[in-house]
């Protein structure tokens, strides 16, 4: 078949695979919608990622599709029956695990490949985190069900109540579903970000407030100063940043420092701040089985939908030169991956 294998930094290459046969319990899926991902993009330009990949690997991690091919093992599971997998399962066993926290399992098993004609899923994710789709789901809306879920964890973790004042910083894909997220809570959302386009689709999904950024290392918008949120949600991954997150809290507020930063860097914080404003501090990471289910829920009732978030759309053969196009700036929110051609 043919599939996106990562060679290494910035390298993307197209080409023929074997097929690797079915192991007790897999199933193999035949993929009708592939997105890109900002983690995608990390990955790609590192050339490896320390736990889900080791190049020379297939790749993409945001999928839907059909079931093609079960294995006799695969108990409960039919050819035909449409479906989207997470990237991960947890072990379900491990101290964390068993606390409800499965985001923090030590022995995650990482699926990627999703750029490709098919993919095998293998047994513990089709046993803990393989969602079947209602007949009407389109598998380009089920494709978000990976990212939503780790932005259903986030916005769980901030405990929004409705009628508060949410601050979200970065108006990429994350940013944009915290607005929609926020808004479905009943909350009031300001987002400061870059790029015309995608604050006019921040605008569209609900924010109340949009916000340019003028700042290239960090955060900068003159009508933020001296303003406080109820709680501020951090979608863009630089120290600078959460150190600017922390500043726009308000006494007794939350922030969530969501964007994941490059590894060895480190933040400094106003310890009185922090102490006598009382504030409290998340970093929420990844997703569990309870939101992959809670983000499918939003996306099969119309709260989440691909078409407010995808805004290119690509062939597999053509995926390296828009892989190349991220790293240089493209500024699309997602790309979706035709990838029978």
């Amino acid at each position: 078949m043919r599939a996106a294998v990562l060679q290494g930094k910035e390298d993307l290459r197209v080409g023929e695979i074997a097929l690797a046969p079915l192991q007790s319990g897999e199933v193999r899926v035949g993929i009708g919608a592939a997105l890109t991902c900002g983690t995608d993009l990390k990955v790609y330009k590192r050339g490896y990622h320390a736990r889900m990949l080791t190049p020379p690997c297939t790749f993409g991690h945001e999928l839907a599709g059909t079931l093609i091919e079960t294995h006799p093992d695969a108990a409960g599971w039919a050819v035909g029956t449409r479906v989207v997998p997470a990237n991960s399962a947890p072990c379900g066993i491990c101290a964390a695990c068993r606390r409800g926290q499965e985001n923090l399992c030590p022995d995650l098993l990482f699926l990627n490949g999703a750029y490709a004609e098919s993919i095998v899923i293998p047994a513990r994710l089709v046993q803990t985190n393989l969602l079947r789709l209602q007949d009407t789901t389109p598998f380009a809306d089920a494709a978000l069900t990976e990212p939503l879920a780790c932005v259903v964890q986030g916005v769980d973790e901030l405990q929004l109540v409705a009628g508060e004042n949410l601050l979200v910083l970065g108006s990429g894909p994350i940013g944009l579903m915290a607005v929609v997220l926020a808004r479905h809570a009943g909350c009031s959302v300001t987002i400061v970000g870059r790029g015309d386009s995608r604050l006019s689709k921040a605008r569209a999904l609900g924010a109340t407030e949009t916000l340019a950024n003028t700042s290239s290392e960090g955060i900068s918008a003159p009508s933020l100063v001296g303003r406080e949120f109820d709680a501020v949600f951090e979608a863009v991954g630089k120290p600078s940043v959460w150190e600017a997150a922390v500043q726009l809290v308000r006494p007794g507020g939350r922030a969530n420092l969501f964007g994941g930063c490059p590894a060895g860097t480190t933040v400094t914080f106003d310890t009185t701040r922090l102490h006598y404003a009382s504030l409290s501090l998340r970093a929420s990471f990844h997703h569990t089985p309870r939101t992959i289910r809670r983000a499918l829920e939003l996306i099969e009732s119309g709260v989440v939908r691909a078409a407010d978030f995808v805004d290119g759309l690509t062939t597999l053969s053509e995926l390296p030169v828009v892989f190349r196009e991220m790293a240089a700036g493209n500024r699309a929110v997602k790309t979706l991956v035709d990838v029978s051609r």
